[in-house]
């Protein structure tokens, strides 16, 4: 009886501690990114999102940041509000064909992305990557490649 409930229990406890890890890391990671720079981690991956697509992209829009992040549309959209009353972000019309708007970066989403930055490389190294060898990285990276080749 042991053996069959051995993968269920080993699976089950699997679970349990990419949770615990999730929650562990991002809490840690959110506390050092607000002390720091006062942006929530949500802010901070909406602004990574909008620089990385601005290099390649004329339009960024909201369903395809909604993509890049993995987000519901409504907790995006709600984001967006948050950031863009505070400056950080405007929408603006879609100059290429008018549907939809853009969401683009203002010059205080920029700097306060540059300056966040930092204190988000190091957040992650002290709670994460400095902590793990170079075999538990590696296998953590192949982790997420197959479970992202599934989709």
């Amino acid at each position: 009886m042991t053996r069959t409930r051995q993968p269920e229990i080993a699976a089950q406890d699997a679970w349990q501690a990419y949770r615990r890890l999730q929650l562990l890391v991002d809490a840690e990671v959110a506390r050092d990114l607000e002390r720091e720079s006062g942006l929530s981690l949500p802010d901070y991956e909406v602004l990574s999102a909008v620089v990385a697509m601005s290099s390649g992209e004329h339009c960024i829009r909201v369903g395809q940041l909604t993509a890049r992040m993995g987000w519901a549309h409504s907790r995006l959209s709600r984001q967006l509000g948050r950031m863009e009353r505070r400056g950080l972000i405007a929408r603006e019309p879609c100059e290429l064909d008018g549907r939809g708007d853009d969401v683009l970066l203002t010059d205080s989403g920029r700097q306060a992305h540059a300056t966040a930055t930092p204190a988000h490389l190091a957040s992650v190294q002290r709670h994460l990557t400095s902590l793990l060898t170079p075999q538990q990285l590696d296998a953590l990276i192949g982790i997420e490649q197959t479970l992202s080749d599934r989709r």
